[in-house]
C-alpha cells in the first residue's frame, strides 16, 4: 500500500473509531543503541549491573525471539515508526550526519505510530536520539510528535552534543546537535543520558488525565563516544576490561534512568496503566572509535548469539527487548515466539483501540496475553546486499557477514536456530531442498516487496 494510501485510510479510521474504548493505556518506548542481548542482567550478563531494567522484566515479559528488522539503527528505527519492512520506508541504511540539516529520511507521507496515536488523542513526545532525517519534512515534528528534544544525527559527544567525524585521527566536521522541537538547545555540559530523562520525565509530570500519552526515549548509549560518569565506573572493578567498563558504566546510567521514570509512574499513580517496551535498535557493535591500532570494540555483548552490529547472524539482529503492562499483561513470562519491531506499531494501535493501516507488522497481543504462537509464518531481512529469512527453527541467509565491514563466511549459511543458536555450523550442504524451499519464500518476499 503506498504512503498517499495509508494515509488516507488512516483518516477513515479515525473517524470511525470516535468512540473511544474505556480507559486507554499510556505507551513509552525506551530504545537503547548499540546493546547487546548479553548486555543486561535478565538475560545471563554477570559483570555488569541493571537491576532496574531486570526489574522491568520480572514485572512484565521477556522476549527471548525478538528481532530488530535492520542491524543498524536508521532502519530499525524506521520500522518501529511505521510497521513496515525497513526498504518501503526508503530507509535502508544509517543515515549520514551533515551540519547543514538536510537529510532526507522518513517522507513526509508516512504515517507512523506517533501521528496515528495523536489523531486518536494521544500527547506525543520524542526524547533522545532521531536519526531518522534532519530534512523539515523527516523531523519528528513532522511526523507526529507534539513535542521534541534530542539530536538529529547518529551519535553526539556526552557532554559537549557535538557531532563530529573522524578524519586520520582528528576530529573533523565539528558541529552542535542538540535541539528542543525547532530551536537549538544549549544544555552542555549535562551527560545526556541523564538530560534526556530529565526532558522524559518533565514530559511525564505534565500530563493529565484527560488524555493518554505516547513518549518515544531514545537514548544514545551505549553507542560511542564511549564516556561516562565516574560515579557510574566506580560500581565496577578497575581491573575490568577497559572497555566493558566504560560500557558497563553507560548502561548503569540508562538503568538508573529507567528506575527514575519506573518511580515517577508509581508516584502519579500511572504505572498500572502505562505500557513500557525496551528494545536495542541492533547487536552490539564491534567498531572502534578510540583506539589508534583499530583493534576491535569489545564492550558490548551479544552472547551466546555469533556476530555484531552490521550482519544478519543473530548477533546483529536478535534484541533484548522487554514489555510490561501491569494493568494489562501477566508479570513474569518469558516469550520464546520470534516477534520483530515492526510488530510494535500494530500492538499499540490495537491496545488503544485503533484499527491500524495497512502494515507488514503483525500484532503481537495474544502472543503477549496468552502465549499464542507468533503472528508471523516467517520473518525477512535485507541489508547491504544480505538476505536472511527465519521459519521456525531454521534461518537461510544469503551473503552474510558478522559485522560491519567484515567478509562474508559463505555465499549462503543455513542455520538450525534450535540446536544450534550461536550459528556455528553450516547446514547448507546437507539439507539443499530446505535451502532451496527457503531461497524460494526469499526470492517472493524480495518481489513481493521490492527489496
Amino acid at each position: 500500500m503506498s504512503a498517499i494510501t495509508r494515509r488516507t485510510f488512516v483518516s477513515a479510521t479515525i473517524a470511525a473509531s470516535a468512540a473511544q474504548t474505556p480507559k486507554r493505556p499510556n505507551f513509552i518506548v525506551l530504545y537503547t543503541d548499540d546493546q547487546g542481548i548479553g548486555d543486561l542482567g535478565c538475560y545471563g550478563a554477570k559483570d555488569l549491573k541493571t537491576p532496574h531494567l531486570d526489574r522491568l522484566a520480572a514485572r512484565g515479559i521477556r522476549l527471548t525471539s525478538w528481532y530488530s528488522n535492520s542491524p543498524v539503527c536508521s532502519p530499525s528505527r524506521a520500522a518501529l515508526m511505521t510497521g513496515l519492512f525497513p526498504h518501503r520506508t526508503g530507509i535502508r541504511n544509517f543515515l549520514a550526519g551533515r551540519a547543514n540539516r538536510d537529510i532526507p529520511g522518513l517522507r513526509p507521507t508516512e504515517v507512523t505510530l506517533p501521528g496515528l496515536l495523536k489523531h486518536a488523542g494521544y500527547q506525543t513526545a520524542a526524547v533522545g536520539k532521531w536519526h531518522l532525517g534532519s530534512a523539515p519534512e523527516s523531523r519528528p515534528l513532522n511526523q507526529g510528535f507534539d513535542q521534541f528534544f534530542g539530536f538529529y544525527s547518529g551519535w553526539i559527544d556526552n557532554y559537549s552534543h557535538r557531532y563530529y567525524q573522524m578524519t586520520a585521527g582528528s576530529p573533523q566536521e565539528i558541529y552542535h546537535d542538540m535541539w528542543r522541537d525547532e530551536a537549538e538547545a544549549w544544555e552542555e555540559p549535562t551527560y545526556h543520558t541523564e538530560l534526556f530523562t530529565r526532558e522524559a520525565k518533565t514530559f511525564i509530570e505534565k500530563q493529565t488525565a484527560a488524555h493518554p500519552f505516547f513518549l518515544y526515549l531514545a537514548y544514545g548509549a551505549p553507542h560511542y563516544p564511549m564516556i561516562a560518569p565516574q560515579k557510574y565506573l566506580d560500581r565496577f572493578p578497575a581491573t575490568m576490561d577497559h572497555d566493558r567498563r566504560l560500557h558497563a558504566g553507560m548502561l548503569a546510567a540508562v538503568d538508573d534512568s529507567v528506575g527514575e521514570l519506573m518511580a515517577l509512574l508509581k508516584r502519579r499513580g500511572l504505572d498500572r496503566d502505562t505500557v513500557i517496551f525496551f528494545q536495542s535498535d541492533n547487536g552490539a557493535t564491534s567498531e572502534s572509535r578510540s583506539d589508534s591500532r583499530g583493534r576491535p570494540y569489545r564492550g558490548g555483548s551479544n552472547a551466546p548469539y555469533r556476530g555484531y552490529k552490521g550482519g544478519l547472524f543473530e548477533g546483529g539482529i536478535r534484541m533484548p527487548a522487554l514489555l510490561s503492562w501491569p494493568g494489562g499483561l501477566p508479570a513474569g513470562r518469558v516469550v520464546d515466539q520470534p516477534g520483530a519491531t515492526m510488530d510494535i506499531l500494530p500492538t499499540f494501535l490495537e491496545w488503544a483501540g485503533q484499527k491500524p493501516p495497512e502494515c507488514d507488522g503483525r500484532s503481537v497481543s495474544a502472543m503477549m496475553k496468552s502465549g499464542a504462537p507468533s503472528p508471523h509464518q516467517a520473518l525477512f531481512w535485507e541489508y547491504q546486499k544480505q538476505y536472511a529469512v527465519r521459519q521456525g527453527d531454521w534461518k537461510l541467509m544469503e551473503r552474510p557477514t558478522t559485522g560491519l565491514g567484515e567478509p562474508s563466511p559463505a555465499p549462503v549459511w543455513l542455520s538450525n536456530l534450535k540446536s544450534d543458536p550461536a550459528e556455528t555450523t553450516n547446514w547448507a550442504e546437507r539439507e539443499p531442498a530446505r535451502v532451496a524451499n527457503l531461497q524460494k519464500l526469499l526470492a517472493t518476499w524480495r518481489e513481493t516487496t521490492k527489496a
